[in-house]
């Protein structure tokens, strides 16, 4: 299946401010499961693009921008063949089909970041959120887990949409019982650390698929969470949808944590009132052009 994204965000300001150097995340991640077939990036003013792999091996587009301009416009269009169209054709090795299990030696010294919780002071209300879903003894099959609290957040939680920047802390998430799709990907993260989980946050895009013959797919800036399971490896959950991560979900970025994996983080130099607002668009269409 090729799909076409186009991302546009387009800052605005009151009067001409002069830049910082801005950081990209929109180019996907490549593997066996989705490959880039096309590709562009456009920013207005013009600026000088270094391309970098970052220390979770994304492609991160540094952007330096000389010229003062009261609008900043960053397009990027790519082409993706998904590949994954079956998010249960895996296997996970036996000794770790039921919670909990123990990684082996080298996988915990290479997954140690991701399994540390990073709100250790909410810990005590995601056990007691985890708690029904295990086993009187505390034990409970490894997939059979995940899927039910992953369809457990779209039927106890309500979704909204938050302009603001950053996250909501998980204990937050739990006592608003409501949140965006980045606050429910880090409550499902940290409830798969504190059981011992390997677990990162995922940044990317979902090509929501309407009903109707000839209905194009809907698309925008999205978050998950993947788990990594041996035998299976990294494996994406959307506890927004209650789904797994399948050929809809198209990945940018993975880290440790959210604050890690924005689309697009910058500054700029000049009064603090002229930030007059943003607009971001992400346009996916099924094609069969590269």
């Amino acid at each position: 299946m090729l799909l076409r994204i186009v991302h546009r965000t387009q800052y605005d300001y009151s009067q001409p401010v002069q830049f910082g150097v801005h950081r990209l995340l929109v180019r996907p991640l490549e593997g066996h499961d989705v490959q880039i077939r096309s590709s562009a990036l456009s920013v207005r003013p013009a600026g000088r693009v270094r391309w970098v792999r970052d220390g979770f091996d994304n492609s991160v587009a540094l952007v330096d921008l000389s010229e003062p301009a009261s609008q900043l416009f960053i397009e990027s269009q790519v082409v993706v063949e998904q590949y994954n169209t079956n998010p249960f054709d895996f296997v996970i090795d036996k000794e770790a089909r039921e919670l909990p299990f123990a990684y082996a030696p080298d996988e915990r010294i290479d997954f140690g970041h991701y399994l540390h919780p990073g709100h250790p002071q909410d810990q005590a209300a995601i056990r007691a959120w985890t708690q029904p879903f295990l086993g009187p003894a505390g034990r409970a099959g490894t997939l059979d887990f995940l899927t039910a609290l992953n369809r457990a957040v779209p039927l106890y939680f309500r979704y909204v949409r938050r302009e603001e920047p950053g996250t909501q802390t998980p204990g937050e998430t739990l006592r608003l019982r409501q949140g965006s799709c980045r606050d429910f990907a880090l409550l499902f993260m940290e409830a798969a650390r504190g059981l011992g989980l390997a677990a990162r946050f995922v940044t990317g895009y979902l090509c929501m698929n309407p009903a109707g013959p000839g209905a194009q797919p809907i698309g925008s800036t999205h978050a998950w969470t993947e788990i990594y399971l041996p035998g299976a490896g990294w494996k994406g959950f959307d506890s927004t949808g209650g789904i797994l991560a399948a050929d809809l979900h198209v990945r940018v970025g993975v880290a440790r944590l959210p604050s890690q994996a924005a689309p697009i983080t910058g500054s700029y130099l000049g009064p603090g009132d002229s930030f007059q607002g943003m607009r971001v668009d992400v346009k996916v269409e099924l094609t069969n052009t590269i």
